[in-house]
């Protein structure tokens, strides 16, 4: 009786925004820490989550064509630094295997191994595959890598562990992320500069006195929000790791790249005999 009348004086919640403001009054009465808090509503979002919704779209996947030249192969493994690419025959769409990096370097001993004895299967999911779902069966076959479908059966991304992981507790940190709330923007010790590819472009020319964008007389069809977007289109392609492009007086060189987009650029002045 007294445990039907707390719940008649003060009633559970019963939908997710609900329990999701009950743990930030949890979190503002010290019961659990605000990173408890954070992974615990990334649990609860993440149950109305499809693989759609956190997939790398398909023209942004690194793939690997079945046909090309070893060294062609190991200079891509090299570049995009993943540790498991989708292996394509003839056009993109058609994906037949995954290669582990670490596989490819079996070829160096034994140059009589064909690559397609290396594939591993494929695994497919469709776009509206739940993420609790799909993390289940990436635990259970551990599988870290699944291609993801359409209804019409193309490729329109892939998924890996590490995106479905991130829902939960925000982006993985890797050797180019910076600690605490540094900002996208900081100075680094040779006179140069990390920016973030997804840094506005207001505080790019803020930061650096430049016009990036900027010019009403100019030519660019569309408006970019980010230097990644505006420097993939001046570029005329997605950039990739270790190339270079000059702007508006800033030389911009691609120190890293995750699905496809600009994680960090190194920016310095461009020299004063550059064209």
């Amino acid at each position: 009786m007294f445990q039907k009348l707390v719940e008649f004086i003060r009633p559970g919640p019963d939908s997710t925004d609900e329990l999701i403001g009950t743990l930030a009054e949890a979190e503002d009465n010290e019961v659990i820490d605000a990173e408890s808090r954070v992974m615990l509503e990334g649990v609860l979002r993440m149950a109305d989550m499809t693989a759609g919704d956190a997939m790398v779209a398909a023209p942004r996947m690194d793939l690997l064509d079945i046909d090309a030249p070893y060294e062609d192969m190991l200079l891509e493994v090299i570049r995009t630094a993943h540790s498991r690419f989708p292996v394509y025959q003839g056009e993109r769409e058609n994906i037949i295997g995954i290669l582990m990096s670490k596989d490819l370097l079996k070829l160096q001993r034994a140059p009589e191994l064909n690559v397609r004895t290396l594939l591993r299967p494929a695994v497919f999911v469709p776009e509206s595959k739940g993420l609790n779902e799909l993390l289940r069966a990436f635990r259970v076959n551990r599988n870290h890598l699944a291609i993801v479908v359409d209804e019409f059966g193309r490729t329109a991304g892939l998924i890996t562990i590490e995106d479905v992981l991130e829902e939960i507790v925000g982006e993985i940190e890797d050797e180019f992320d910076i600690d605490g709330d540094e900002g996208d923007i900081f100075a680094l010790a040779d006179n140069t500069w990390r920016v973030a590819g997804d840094t506005p472009l207001e505080r790019v020319n803020d930061s650096f006195g430049v016009h990036l964008g900027a010019d009403p007389n100019g030519d660019l069809e569309v408006e970019f929000d980010t230097i990644g977007g505006l420097i993939a289109h001046e570029m005329g392609h997605v950039p990739k790791r270790g190339e270079r492009f000059s702007l508006g007086g800033l030389d911009f060189h691609v120190l890293h790249t995750k699905g496809g987009a600009v994680r960090w650029f190194k920016v310095s002045p461009t020299p004063p005999d550059a064209d």
